[in-house]
């Protein structure tokens, strides 16, 4: 405390100086500063080894007044010095974390991630409605209320889809932005090309003019799983035979609901679909997907893959 008074006392010059000393930090860090007054941040930075004596930080504190310090987790280069720590805790913006919702996940996958995010904090209101969250990439500061971050997300599906309708193909047989999602959440799962996706869009419109079932595969899975987006198994006859409002093999038109959330990408597929009268399609062994206009050409189609198949 001597060392201190002299310091404010009859060496301001010094003082001065002290502010631009390169700190004893070792290497960049993050470091979470909690709310409290000086002491409590000092406290924490000595802890953290951003800086050495906290008498020196409050000495500083009565220096450099240029504004109130702000809690939050910070990154501090190496050797910061005093000057440089206050900056940063009265001007910096909070480290960001990050999170990435991938396209396809059912709602309780997606619960399933946030939870395991570790930066995030507080629970998820349960059950999230399927088909309401944007896939994405959130970045967020630690800290954040898991159901504000997920009421982001949600936020950004409601205005992407209200984009993608009011720009959508006229004529197609979809009564509103909520079936758009169920149908887009099913052509998600169709392919793994995006190029497909207009395509697959098509035929399942097609199938719906005709009043043909849909007869998705994915949707299958969605019945006799509980709500996952895939099986550890092949789908079975009797799987196709379930009776479920989400089976499209059993039931006419639409599902009652997504099966997962899909991206902006699959939505705008179905809002833009491809011009095409087919009605099937099937794996052509590649990745990709093989289209047929009637069910004659269809079998061929599935002869063949099943050929690649088993050799």
């Amino acid at each position: 405390m001597v060392l201190v008074n002299a310091l404010i006392g009859g060496g301001r010059q010094i003082a001065t100086r002290l502010l631009d000393w390169p700190g004893p930090l070792a290497e960049a860090s993050d470091v979470v500063v909690p709310r409290g007054g000086s002491e409590v941040v000092a406290t924490a930075l000595a802890a953290a080894g951003v800086i050495g004596d906290p008498r020196f930080f409050r000495l500083a504190l009565l220096i450099d007044r240029d504004g109130p310090l702000h809690a939050g987790e910070f990154a501090f280069p190496a050797h910061a010095s005093l000057r440089m720590v206050l900056a940063i805790l009265r001007h910096a913006r909070p480290v960001e974390h990050y999170v990435t919702i991938p396209e396809g996940l059912t709602a309780a996958e997606i619960a399933t991630l946030l939870d395991h995010a570790t930066a995030l904090a507080g629970t998820l209101p349960a059950p999230i409605p399927e088909g309401t969250v944007l896939p994405e990439t959130y970045a967020y500061p630690r800290g954040l209320a898991r159901a504000a971050l997920l009421a982001r997300a949600q936020a950004a599906m409601r205005a992407a889809l209200a984009a993608a309708w009011a720009g959508r193909a006229p004529d197609l047989p979809l009564a509103n932005p909520a079936q758009a999602v169920i149908l887009a959440s099913i052509v998600e799962h169709e392919t793994a090309r995006p190029e497909e996706r207009p395509m697959i869009a098509a035929v399942f419109f097609n199938r719906l003019r005709e009043g043909m079932r849909l007869q998705a595969d994915t949707t299958v899975i969605y019945a006799v799983s509980g709500g996952k987006s895939s099986l550890t198994r092949k789908l079975t006859r009797a799987d196709l035979a379930t009776d479920n409002p989400y089976n499209t093999y059993h039931v006419q038109g639409l599902p009652p609901g997504p099966i997962d959330s899909p991206g902006l990408a699959a939505i705008l597929a179905v809002l833009h679909p491809a011009v095409s009268d087919a009605l099937y399609f099937v794996a052509d062994g590649s990745g990709g997907h093989v289209f047929a206009r009637t069910l004659d050409e269809h079998n061929r189609n599935v002869a063949r893959w099943r050929a690649r198949e088993n050799p």
